[in-house]
């Protein structure tokens, strides 16, 4: 399996050499962890350089929209030909918390998908209570988005996942779906096609049933994976093949 989603720089609990040998333990061969602020792209890029099995992604999460400046944008553009840099993320929409203005934030996602556009590269993006806005955005830049991406975290409506997935995006699922009053993200795995789907943990946010109350981390996986075959009532060996060939399609860099 590949986790296609975590933020290594966050987690406290225990030691990077004890979590990378769990890793490898449940195993992951492979961890995408993300770019989300002015002060992490560095360290994302350093986990990446120092491990064989990490790779990174370059993006100003909307939250962060308002602390972006040029200096930012051109680290991920300089940072795009890198072998192990797979994609232009975090970024997206989330006017639940409005910790950017929402204007900001329009700006600088749009900002981002152009620069994906230009540099080839796939995108992950973040959207929570913004369905009209990122439909109408993403509408602007798919054509042009030649690698897609994935849309993380999906929380979201089904009329945005089939939106998403009609214009040719993966979707990310995690802990969320093992949830007992996550009953609208269930039926979103359930419509999507297994083709689209991507493993994520979104760790340290997010730990999957049974270990709620204990800090996520990406050797939980196997969790998300489960409650996956489970929901669609597939074998989950056939799933686990299937998704490492979608993460290998989303994100042609972990080939």
């Amino acid at each position: 399996m590949i986790e296609t989603h975590c933020h290594l720089d966050y987690l406290k609990a225990e030691p990077l050499d004890v979590i990378r040998q769990k890793i490898k333990e449940a195993g992951i061969t492979k961890v995408v962890t993300i770019g989300v602020d002015p002060l992490n792209l560095d360290l994302v890029m350093e986990l990446s350089n120092t491990h064989e099995e990490i790779y990174f992604t370059q993006g100003i999460h909307p939250h962060d929209s308002k602390d972006a400046t040029e200096v930012e944008f051109q680290k991920i553009i300089d940072r795009s030909v890198m072998k192990k840099m797979v994609a232009v993320g975090e970024i997206g929409l989330d006017y639940h918390y409005n910790n950017s203005p929402a204007d900001l934030q329009r700006t600088v996602f749009e900002k981002q998908l152009q620069i994906a556009c230009d540099q080839n590269l796939p995108v992950v993006i973040h959207t929570r209570e913004a369905e009209e806005d990122t439909k109408a955005i993403l509408k602007n830049f798919s054509s042009s988005l030649k690698s897609k991406g994935v849309i993380h975290s999906f929380t979201s409506s089904t009329e945005l996942a089939e939106f998403i997935l009609s214009e040719g995006f993966h979707i990310g699922f995690n802990g969320i779906i093992t949830f007992k009053k996550a009953e609208n993200v269930q039926e979103v795995v359930k419509i999507t096609p297994t083709d689209r789907i991507l493993f994520e943990t979104d760790s340290p946010f997010l730990t999957p049933v049974p270990h709620r109350g204990k800090e996520n981390a990406p050797y939980y996986l196997p969790f998300v994976a489960a409650k996956i075959a489970e929901l669609k009532g597939i074998n989950l060996e056939d799933l686990k093949q299937q998704v490492l060939a979608n993460s290998l399609k989303c994100f042609p860099k972990l080939s």
